[in-house]
Order: structure tokens, then sequence, then C-alpha cells
């Protein structure tokens, strides 16, 4: 068993697809670095944060990108959002078996908020352009970092996620509702209540993340095989019946403040027990009962 959490992005990225099939584009020795970080003296990465190329997936070619949590937490500058716009334009000509996002970031850059939320707009504008065209954009959601700000919106546009227990999805971040909202709101230091709101189980639950395993890279890459034939569907039929289901979410959910809550709503029987469970055990405890 080979841990997601714990490895690097280059780690994951050669341990996930087919044995020696990833090339990658801009590696760091051609020192594509954030021009900004330069210029504020602040440490930089030959690679941005953020790893991108090919490679192939059970003997189907695939593009991947693999954002690096342990620089910057995987945040959104000018060059990353680049190289993840770049990857998904190049789909559109490729139209490779699908694009695999590695996603671990806390959102856009602070040392240069305006080029990060530019660029984190047109990669969502680049998911949508090319799951338009029947190219698969699936997501997978492990690392230590989560994904939260703006790679939270763009994993939520593309057409599939795939997370762990230990992987979390979100607008904002615990310690940003924190700092915003105050302890009282939500404390950001209580782990159990974190990986509880924004953690794979909960999003599993109520149908955000459309696959949870075990914390193993050969479990995501197995994930990730089985979503290879994901169509993508942007027609007005499936995005009214998505308004529909998020609107009978709110409804129905609205008014409970702990996820254990909804998920005793959802008919969980015992749900202070989903926490320990493992995944295959989890996913047996709750079928049929996500929202």
């Amino acid at each position: 068993m080979s841990s997601y959490y714990e490895a690097s992005a280059r780690e994951r990225l050669h341990a996930l697809f087919d044995r020696g099939s990833f090339h990658e584009f801009l590696p760091p020795s051609e020192r594509v670095v954030s021009p900004h970080l330069v210029q504020l003296d602040t440490p930089a990465a030959f690679d941005d944060g953020v790893i991108v190329g090919r490679a192939t997936l059970d003997g189907r070619p695939v593009l991947v990108a693999a954002q690096e949590g342990g620089f910057m937490g995987g945040a959104v500058g000018e060059v990353h959002g680049a190289k993840l716009v770049g990857l998904l334009e190049r789909a559109r000509d490729e139209k490779p078996a699908a694009v695999l996002l590695l996603v671990e970031s806390g959102g856009v850059r602070l040392h240069e908020a305006n080029a990060g939320l530019i660029g984190v707009s047109e990669i969502m504008r680049a998911v949508l352009a090319l799951r338009s065209e029947g190219v698969p954009v699936v997501v997978l959601d492990g690392g230590q970092f989560g994904c939260f700000g703006g790679m939270g919106i763009v994993a939520r546009l593309c057409d599939a996620i795939v997370m762990s227990e230990e992987g979390r999805l979100g607008l904002s971040g615990p310690e940003v509702i924190e700092t915003t909202c105050g302890v009282e709101e939500f404390d950001s230091r209580d782990r159990a209540l974190v990986w509880r709101t924004v953690g794979g189980k909960h999003r599993y639950l109520l149908g955000e993340a459309d696959a949870i395993v075990a914390d193993d890279i050969s479990a995501f890459r197995a994930a990730a095989i089985h979503l290879l034939d994901t169509k993508p569907d942007l027609s007005l039929e499936a995005l009214t019946a998505e308004h529909e289901r998020l609107g009978a979410r709110i409804e129905k959910f609205g008014a409970l403040r702990d996820a254990l809550d909804i998920w005793s709503a959802l008919g969980v029987e015992k749900p202070e027990n989903l926490p320990l469970l493992e995944a295959d055990a989890f996913r047996a405890a709750v079928d049929g009962k996500r929202a």
C-alpha cells in the first residue's frame, strides 16, 4: 500500500500511470518560474508548483496535471495557472481519453492574487470548453492541503471527482472560515469537525464526489480507470436537474448544523460510526443513502 496523502506530486504521477509512460511538458530544466515571486524576493520553484504532461492509463492516452502542495500549498499563480490552461487547451487538439487533474491547492496565491484569479477563471473556461467537445475531466483529491478556493470551484466543474477520506474539498478553507466568522462558527483546530464537514466521506454522501477510495495510490488508479469512459453532459436538461438537486438539498439540510445531523437525515444508521470505517465498509454502510 502506497499512501496518496503522503506522496509528492511527482511520486503520485509516476505511481498512478502506466510504468514509464509519463512525459512532462515544461520540466524543471526549462526554468519556467513565476516572475512575481522573483520581484518579491520569494523562493520560487522551477515547475511553479504544478507538473503537466502526458501518460497512459491502462494503455489509454491521457493528459495529466499534478499540483504540488509542498510549494505554497499548491496555490495558483500566473505561470501555475497558465500551465493548467495550456494542458486543457492541448487536450482539445489531441482528444485524449481523459484529462486527469491531481489537485492539491489552497486556492489563489496571495503573492500574485490578480494574476492567480485570472488564471483560475481561464482554467474554468478551459475545463468547460474541453468537456463540451466530449473529453472528460476527472479530479483526484487526496492530498494533505485539500482542494479549496478557486481550485475547489474548478473541481466541481469537472465530470467526476475521486476522493479519499483524507481529501478535502470546499470553497473556503477551515482557517479562512474561522478568521472570517469566528471560532464559534467553525473551529479549524477541531480536526474531526473539519474532516466530517469538508472531507471525502461527507462530499461522497452529498453526491459531490463520485467515488471514495482508500488512501492508496493503486485505489486512486483503479477508480480513475473506471471513470475514463465518463461522458460529459453539459445539456440544459443536466444543468436543470443539478439545480433542482441542489435546491432540494438546501431545503432538506439547510437548518442542520453538523454533518452528523445530515448523515442522520439521510437515513444512515449510527452516523457517529462513519468516521471509523475504512473505505469499503463505509460504502457498504451508506449504499443507497447518498443525497
